[in-house]
């Protein structure tokens, strides 16, 4: 499973809310969320759940594995 796919099943709003959660107790230590997380989120594009995320078809969970 690559990173993407992954973030897809974690959820991107929850990856989102463990990286601000971090920045806010470790500022400074390069946890900001990245634009790339963030606005996918602001669309309601949140992973698996949504049906929408960084891979796709994101309907067809689990996704094959390649050989």
């Amino acid at each position: 499973m690559g990173p993407f796919t992954l973030l897809d099943s974690i959820g991107l709003d929850v990856s989102l809310a463990i990286l601000r959660r971090l920045n806010q107790e470790f500022p400074g230590m390069g946890c900001e969320p990245p634009l790339a997380l963030e606005q996918p989120v602001a669309q309601g594009c949140l992973g698996r759940k949504a049906g929408r995320g960084f891979t796709r078809p994101v309907r067809g969970w689990p996704l094959p594995v390649r050989a």
